[in-house]
C-alpha cells in the first residue's frame, strides 16, 4: 500500500506561480508513474502532467508549456511547478502514483487527498 503526502497549493494571483509536491511511501513497492491530475467544480478530473522513468513527461493540452513536472526517483517525490496561472487553472490538484508490489507485475494506482489551487485577484 502507498501513502501520499501532498504539499503546496493555496491562493495565487493571475499570472503568478506555484509549486506542488507529492511524496510517496510504502513497503516493497516499485513506482512506475507519478503525476498530477486536477478537477474543477462540475468538471471531470483531467491529466495535468505525469512522468515515467522510460517515457518521460506527458502534459495535458491546456498546459501549453506553463507547467513543469519533475520526479526524484530516489525520494519517490514528484513536483509540479506552475507558472502563468490563470483563473481557469483553479481546481483541486491530485497526486497520482502507479506502482507494483514486490516481484508482481500487476499495477496499482493510488491517489492523494488533493490540494486546492485558487487563482484569483
Amino acid at each position: 500500500q502507498v501513502q501520499l503526502v501532498e504539499s503546496g497549493g493555496g491562493l495565487v494571483q493571475p499570472g503568478g506561480s506555484q509549486s506542488l509536491s507529492c511524496a510517496a511511501s510504502g513497503s516493497d513497492i516499485v513506482i512506475t508513474d507519478m503525476g498530477w491530475y486536477r478537477q474543477a467544480p462540475g468538471q471531470q478530473r483531467e491529466l495535468v502532467a505525469t512522468i515515467t522513468g522510460s517515457a518521460g513527461a506527458t502534459y495535458g493540452d491546456f498546459v501549453k508549456g506553463r507547467f513543469t513536472v519533475s520526479r526524484d526517483a530516489h525520494k519517490n517525490t514528484v513536483t509540479l511547478q506552475m507558472r502563468s496561472l490563470q483563473p481557469e487553472d483553479t481546481a483541486v490538484y491530485y497526486c497520482k502514483v502507479v506502482y507494483t508490489m514486490g516481484a508482481g507485475i500487476r499495477h496499482f494506482a493510488a491517489w492523494g487527498q488533493g490540494t486546492q489551487v485558487t487563482v484569483s485577484s
